[in-house]
Formats: C-alpha cells, structure tokens, sequence
C-alpha cells in the first residue's frame, strides 16, 4: 500500500453485538489520540454511534464514520481512509459483497469473522487476482473461527520441524474444554449458507469438501467428524464440533496457500473430548445430537452473552501431530474469555493491526490468518489477547 492512509483500522459495525466489543476492546487497550492506533468506528447512524461510544467510554473524539452496506459510495469512500477494514457486518454473504469488492478495488486489507466456506470460495474466485494486483490483503475468520485453530496447527508443525526436521502428516484438534454461548448472528449465518445452497446446490460440494477453499488441489481423503468415536490418542470419546467445516478448510487452504509445508497428504481433523468409558461415549453421542443454536429459543442477530458470561468463559484446544514415522508431539491453545466474543472481539481487532503495523511481507490476495500473519499474531494475542500457545508434549 503505497499511500498514507487517516485511519490504521476502521471498525466497520460498531454499533452491532460484536462491533461494540471490539470497539471497547480498542478504547480499553489502546486510547484514542497521541500514540495510541489511529482507529475509527462506522455503521449506519452517526446517532447509534455516537451512543455506543458513549456507552463504552471512548472519548468525544473518537472518528465516527456513517457507512451502510447498501451504499457502495459510502463504502468506497470508507476503503479510501482506511489501511484496514475489520468488518462485523454479517452474514457477510448478504452484507460482504460489495465491501469486499471496494476494498480490493482500494488496495485497502480487510479482515471479518467470516464462517461461511461459500461466500468465502465465492470471493476467492471472484478477487484473488485482482486483490494481487491491487495489494489488498483480504483475511477472512479472524474470530473463534479459525485463527486458534489455524494458527494451533502452524505453531504445532513449527515444533515438528524443530524436533523431527520434518512436519506431522496427520494432526488430531481436539477441544478440551469450551464455556461460551452461540449468537443471534452465527445462527443467521448458517440460516442464510441453508438458503444459498437451495438457491445453488453446487455450493454443496465446496461445504462438504475439507478443500472447498483450495481451488485446484484435492487432497487425501481426510478422517470422519460426523460420528462419535473413541479416540484411543487421548484414550477418550470425541464428538463432531460445529466448528469443524470451517476450520478445517482453512487449515488446508493455509497449507496450500504457504506451498503445502505440510505436505501435499496432509490429514487433519477437528472434535469435541468427552471423558472415556461408557459415559464419556454417552456424552459423545448426546453432543453429536444436540442443536448448538437453541432452536425456537435461539437469540436473535444482534444478541449474545452477558458481560459476566463473556467474562467466565474460556476454551483450551490441544493439537497432537504426528508423523508418517509414528514420531509425536502435542500443543495446547488456550484463550481466557468465551470464545465467540470476549475472545473473538480481541482476536480480530488484533489481526487488523498486525495487518496495519506489522509489516506483512506477502503480496495482495485472498489469505487466511496463518498463513498472512502466522508468528507475528501470534505474538500479538499472547501479549494482548489473552491466548496462550504452548508445547504439551
């Protein structure tokens, strides 16, 4: 990006559930004026603006900038101010388009908490190319989904080059503990992808494929997450995690992505730990035939959890690597809030600013997290956003 930009990052939804956390998020961290990032909020209204910064404690002047989905001149000219974009406004396949296509346009990077694999291979086709050209660094699931889990895996084959001069062919994501609540918004999400997929069934081919994200790379047939089973790694039963399609899919398009670095058979998949024994698979197989979202009762777009409830979440992934010789290793990734928003809200606004201040050195183009910003993020959530990285065994 070769010209000078107002704004390090514009916080684009900040009048929203998650959008006013991150928002807060920044205020409490960084400040606002003298050597704190230079950052704004936009939505829609500069009146629900003005009351959410109000409502959070960020100072009168805090830049507020009234932008709307529906107005491409509002959204180009945004782009314009900004070296980062980081997006809230979901589901991004209703709201995405056209902020997407004007950042690429801008050559400005962007970053969201995107988990819809087809919206995202819809962008991937639609701008790689040009957001090479342009220089625009597009980052999508920069929350819960994916960066614990892509970047787990990335810190894990760093410690499998680093004992076995070689990386692990197969990677077992197993999630150990999890307390938090689904949204309002990550329901719509799946509402709209149902939606989509009866408007164009090729859709499902990209969703159930692990390498729906990789286009032009097919790789081995990848282990099954849709059925309880006993793990006999852990010696526990896992169940299938709702996570999993997303996640895996950038696993492997970060593989593909930095040349396959961890080989072109690469195997790996995500599950939910139970306890061993009989009870640990009567766990397994409830879990598996749970609704995630509460049904009737799932909170609406623009709802989530309590301050307290956010405050006493918490999660812990760990990531065992093991390679075609049998040689093993393991590391664990924990975060200190609930996942989908007291850490998600931190996770992404600090995914804005490696992009803003840390002097990414790859090119322009569609990237995931760990293959973008890899070491230098996860330094970043260490010292800022409560996550921790950590080889087990």
């Amino acid at each position: 990006m070769a010209d000078a930009r107002e704004f390090d990052v514009i916080i684009y939804g900040s009048t929203g559930y998650t959008g006013r956390l991150v928002a807060e998020y920044m205020t409490e961290q960084y400040g606002v004026g003298g050597d704190a990032p230079k950052w704004a909020m936009a939505g829609r209204s500069q009146e629900k603006l003005e009351e959410v910064r109000d409502l959070i404690g960020a100072p009168k002047e805090t830049p507020l900038i009234v932008a709307d989905a529906n107005d491409s001149d509002s959204l180009d000219d945004m782009t314009k101010r900004a070296t980062v974009i980081l997006t809230t406004v979901g589901p991004y396949q209703l709201y995405g388009n056209e902020l997407v296509a004007a950042c690429v346009k801008n050559g400005t990077h962007y970053v969201d908490l995107c988990g819809e694999p087809g919206w995202m291979r819809q962008m991937i086709d639609e701008h790689q190319e040009a957001a090479e050209k342009s220089g625009a660094q597009i980052c999508f699931s920069c929350g819960f989904d994916s960066i614990p889990f892509d970047l787990g895996v990335l810190m894990l084959q760093k410690e499998m080059n680093k004992r076995y001069s070689k990386p692990a062919t197969r990677v077992r994501g197993r999630v150990r503990a999890m307390e938090g609540k689904f949204s309002g918004g990550t329901a719509a999400s799946l509402t709209e992808t149902m939606k989509a997929i009866a408007k164009n069934p090729s859709l499902v081919k990209i969703l159930a494929s692990s390498f729906g994200l990789t286009p032009g790379f097919e790789g081995p047939d990848q282990p099954n997450m849709m059925i309880p089973k006993k793990d006999k790694v852990l010696d526990s039963w896992v169940a299938p995690f709702i996570m999993a399609p997303i996640n895996t899919k950038n696993v492997h398009r970060t593989n593909y992505l930095l040349d396959f670095p961890y080989g072109e058979d690469f195997k790996y998949d995500e599950m939910v730990v139970t306890s061993p024994g009989e009870i640990g698979k009567q766990a397994a197989e409830m879990l598996a035939k749970a609704n995630p979202f509460g049904g009737e009762d799932a909170p609406k777009p623009g709802e989530g959890p309590t301050k307290e409830e956010r405050d006493n979440g918490h999660y812990d992934a760990i990531f065992i690597g093991e390679t075609a010789d049998g040689e093993m290793a393991s590391l664990c990734v924990k975060g200190d809030k609930d996942p989908g928003y007291g850490s998600t809200s931190k996770m992404i606004a600090e995914s804005a600013l490696c992009l803003a201040q840390d002097k990414i050195k790859h090119t322009g183009g569609v990237w995931t997290p760990g293959a973008l910003m890899g070491g230098k993020l996860v330094k970043r959530l260490e010292a800022k956003a409560g996550l921790s990285f950590a080889v087990e065994s």
